[in-house]
C-alpha cells in the first residue's frame, strides 16, 4: 500500500467479502477507497471485472469514477460496470421488455405534458415553472416511497387537484407507452419481485456491489439494491449521513442509519479524516453538525493545521454585505489567488440577484453553477413592468390582460376585443353596470398617477395604492404557498429599481442584466475561465475551494422558512454543513440585519457554530453578553445553570436561546 494511505483506508479497501458500510467524511478520499478496492477485488482477490458493480448518482459523477479507476490500473478499466442507478436499471429493464432509449420521456417532453394538463383542467396557474417543479417533485416522492395517492396531501395544490394531475400525467405516458427515471424504478422493482429468473441473473452479473454518496438513496433504489445483492449481500456502500441533503427527493439518512440493522453482519468502517480543510474549519463545523440528533456520531481529525480563524460578520444591510464579499474577492486575488479558487454559497438560487449587480458593477469574472431565474422574467416583475408600460402609453391587449384582475377588477376577456385598448370602449361595454364602470375609472386613474412616478415609487403604489399586495395574499392561499416568498419578489423588485429615476433608465438596466445572465449560461461550459463560482449550497456539493463565502446567513433564509418540523430542520443544518466544508483555507460567513426594511435574524446556525455544545459542562467558564463571567453549575438538558462573579447569584438559561441570540461564549 502506498504511504499516503491511511488505516481506516487501508481497512475500507481490503475488505473483500460481505457487507460494509464506510462513513466517509468531507474530505477523506471516498473516491480514492472505491476505486482501489475495486481493483484490489480484480488484481488480489481474482474477481471478474464483469461482475463489478460501481453505482453513482449523477452520469458526470460515474465518468470520473471510471476515470479515475483507469488511471489507477493503467487502462486496464474494461468490464467494471459504472453507472448510474437510472442508467443500471434501465439496462434492466431493455433486456426483459426490449425498451428503447426512446421510450424515455425527454425533460421538455415532460413539461410539455404537464402544461397542456395544467390548460385542460383550467388550472390558474401564475408561477408555472415553479408548480411545475414542485408537482414533479411530489409525483417522484409518490412513486419513490410507494406512497398511496388517496392519503396523500398536497404542498402545491387541493388534493383533489393533485390526483387529477397525478393521473392526467400517469395516463399520458401510458399512452405514449413511455416511461420517466421514477416508472423506470418502480417497474424495475416490480420486475424483479416477481420474475425470479430474471433477478437470479443479474444477481450473477453483479455479484459485488459498490455505492457511491449512499446517503442520498432513496427507498425504492435501496429495495431494488438489496434483490441485486442476495444471496452473497456484497455490498459496500460508502457515504455521509451528515451529508444528505436531498429529502425532497425521497433521500433520507434513516435509509443509511439503519444499515446495520438491515445487514447486522456489516462491518463498519469511519473515514475520519479529512484532507480537505484546515483544523479550525473542520472543528467548527463539526460543531454545527453535532446539533442534529438523526446521526452516526463521528470525529472527524484534520490533517491541516489550524489555519485562519473562519469570519463571522454581520451587516446592517445587504449593500454592505455584498460590497465586503467583492471586497474580499479582489483582494485575496490581489495576494494572487485565482477567481476559480473562490466560491459564493447561497441557499437558494433566487437569493444573489442584487450581488450579481455588483459583481458586474466592479467587472469580477464570475460562473453560476445553477441557472439563476431573471427576476424581471418572473411573472410578479412581468405584471409590474405591465402597469408601467401602459402609464407610459402602450395599450397593447397583452399588457391589460397581465393586468385586468390584479388585483380582482372582474373585468372579462372579452371586453379587450381589439389588438389595443381604449378606454372609452371598456366604458361603453359595460354601459349598464355602473360598479364596473367605477372600477374602469379608477384603473385609467390609478395608471394616469404612475405616469410621472419614478420605478420605485411606481412599485409601491401598485402594492399598496392599487391593491397588488392583496392579489397576492389570495394568490397564495390558492396555491398553498407562503405569502412572504412572493412578497420577498416583489421587495426585491422594488429594490432593484431605487437607483433608477425614470423608466427608461430601469428599463435599459433590465435588458443589460438579461445579457449578462445570457453571457452566464454560455460561460457555465467553459470549465477553463478564470472566474469566481457562484453557487447554491445544494449544487456546491462535492466541490472544494481555497476561499469561501457563505452569504445571507439568516433565518427564514437558512435554514429555510419552509423548514418546520424537526427532519426538515435537521436537514437545512446537513446544508450548511455541506457549504462549511467546501472551504479549504478561508471561511466567510456573512449575515444582514435588515432586508427590505425588515429586520432579520442571525441564522441559528451561525450561534452552533461558535458554541460547541458538548463542552458546556460543569466547571467550563462562559462568558455572557449581559451578565459576563461565569461558571457552569449544571447543564440540565437545554438548562443551564450558571454562577455569574459579577452577580454573585446563579441564573438558570435557556441553552437554545442563548445559542440563536449568540449570548454565550465558552472562555
Amino acid at each position: 500500500m502506498p504511504m499516503d494511505i491511511n488505516e481506516s483506508q487501508i481497512k475500507a479497501i481490503n475488505h473483500n467479502k460481505g457487507p460494509m458500510l464506510v462513513l466517509a467524511g468531507p474530505g477523506s478520499g471516498k473516491t480514492l477507497v472505491i476505486t482501489r478496492r475495486t481493483a484490489k477485488l480484480i488484481e488480489e482477490y481474482g474477481v471478474n471485472p464483469h461482475n463489478i458493480l460501481v453505482i453513482t448518482f449523477t452520469k458526470a459523477a460515474a465518468e470520473e469514477m471510471k476515470e479515475r479507476f483507469c488511471r489507477l490500473t493503467s487502462g486496464k478499466c474494461n468490464g467494471v460496470n459504472f453507472g448510474t442507478f437510472h442508467a443500471v436499471f434501465f439496462t434492466i429493464l431493455k433486456y426483459a421488455y426490449r425498451f428503447q432509449a426512446s421510450n424515455i420521456i425527454r425533460e421538455e417532453q415532460k413539461y410539455q405534458y404537464m402544461r397542456d394538463i395544467i390548460e385542460q383542467n383550467n388550472l390558474e396557474i401564475e408561477d408555472e415553472k415553479d408548480f411545475i417543479s414542485g408537482i414533479f417533485s411530489e409525483i417522484s416522492l409518490v412513486k419513490g416511497e410507494g406512497l398511496d395517492l388517496e392519503h396523500y396531501y398536497s404542498i402545491n395544490c387541493s388534493e383533489e387537484v393533485f390526483k387529477k394531475i397525478y393521473t392526467a400525467y400517469d395516463n399520458k405516458l401510458r399512452r405514449a407507452n413511455l416511461l420517466d427515471f421514477d416508472d423506470m424504478l418502480i417497474m424495475c422493482y416490480e420486475l424483479l419481485k416477481e420474475r425470479s429468473d430474471i433477478l437470479s441473473l443479474w444477481q450473477k452479473k453483479f455479484q459485488y456491489i459498490l455505492i457511491d454518496e449512499f446517503q442520498d438513496i432513496n427507498r425504492v433504489q435501496y429495495e431494488i439494491v438489496r434483490l441485486l445483492a442476495i444471496p452473497e449481500n456484497n455490498l459496500f456502500i460508502v457515504g455521509d449521513d451528515d451529508q444528505s441533503i436531498y429529502r425532497f427527493r425521497g433521500a433520507k439518512p434513516e435509509i443509511m442509519l439503519n444499515f446495520q440493522n438491515d445487514y447486522p453482519k456489516a462491518k463498519k468502517i469511519l473515514l475520519d479524516t479529512n484532507y480537505r480543510s484546515s483544523a479550525n474549519i473542520v472543528s467548527k463545523a463539526a460543531s454545527l453538525v453535532k446539533n442534529n440528533t438523526k446521526r452516526f456520531p463521528k470525529d472527524i481529525k484534520a490533517v491541516k493545521p489550524y489555519g485562519q480563524d473562519v469570519v463571522i460578520k454581520t451587516f446592517k444591510e445587504l449593500k454592505e454585505q455584498n460590497s465586503m464579499v467583492v471586497a474580499n474577492i479582489l483582494q485575496y486575488y490581489k495576494l494572487g489567488m485565482p477567481f476559480s479558487n473562490m466560491a459564493v454559497l447561497f441557499r437558494t438560487n433566487t437569493g444573489p440577484r442584487a450581488l450579481i449587480e455588483k459583481m458586474m458593477e466592479y467587472n469580477v469574472p464570475f460562473q453560476m453553477k445553477d441557472m439563476v431565474p431573471n427576476i424581471y422574467d418572473h411573472w410578479i416583475a412581468a405584471n409590474i413592468i405591465a402597469y408601467i408600460k401602459i402609464a407610459m402609453g402602450n395599450r397593447e391587449r397583452g399588457l391589460f390582460l397581465q393586468i385586468a384582475n390584479r388585483p380582482k377588477r372582474y373585468l372579462n376577456r372579452e371586453c379587450f376585443d381589439g389588438p389595443y385598448v381604449e378606454f372609452a370602449k371598456l366604458r361603453e361595454y359595460y354601459r349598464d353596470k355602473d360598479w364596473m364602470i367605477d372600477r374602469i375609472d379608477k384603473l385609467e386613474y390609478d395608471i394616469h398617477l404612475l405616469k410621472t412616478m419614478s420605478p420605485f415609487a411606481a412599485i409601491n403604489y401598485i402594492r399598496k395604492g392599487i391593491g397588488y399586495e392583496e392579489y397576492l395574499s389570495e394568490y397564495a392561499d390558492y396555491r398553498r404557498i407562503k405569502g412572504d416568498e412572493l412578497m420577498d419578489t416583489l421587495n426585491e423588485l422594488q429594490e432593484a429599481a431605487k437607483p433608477y429615476k425614470s423608466y427608461e433608465e430601469w428599463f435599459e438596466h433590465i435588458e443589460e442584466y438579461k445579457a449578462e445572465l445570457k453571457e452566464q449560461a454560455v460561460n457555465r461550459q467553459n470549465k477553463d475561465r478564470d472566474s469566481v463560482t457562484m453557487a447554491t449550497m445544494h449544487s456546491s456539493k462535492g466541490l472544494e475551494y481555497e476561499a469561501v463565502f457563505i452569504v445571507d446567513a439568516n433565518e427564514g433564509i437558512t435554514p429555510h422558512r419552509k423548514a418546520v418540523v424537526d427532519a426538515d430542520l435537521e436537514e437545512e443544518r446537513r446544508l450548511f454543513y455541506v457549504a462549511m466544508t467546501r472551504a479549504k483555507e478561508y471561511l466567510h460567513i456573512y449575515s444582514v440585519k435588515e432586508r427590505y426594511n425588515k429586520e432579520l435574524a442571525c441564522s441559528r446556525f451561525v450561534g452552533e457554530i461558535l458554541l460547541d455544545k458538548e463542552k458546556l459542562i460543569p466547571g467550563t467558564k462562559v462568558d455572557h453578553k449581559t451578565y459576563g463571567v461565569g461558571e457552569i453549575k449544571e447543564n440540565r438538558q437545554g438548562r443551564l445553570v450558571i454562577y455569574f462573579e459579577r452577580l454573585k447569584k446563579e441564573r438558570t438559561l435557556d441553552l437554545e436561546f442563548c445559542v440563536q441570540n449568540m449570548l454565550l461564549t465558552i472562555i
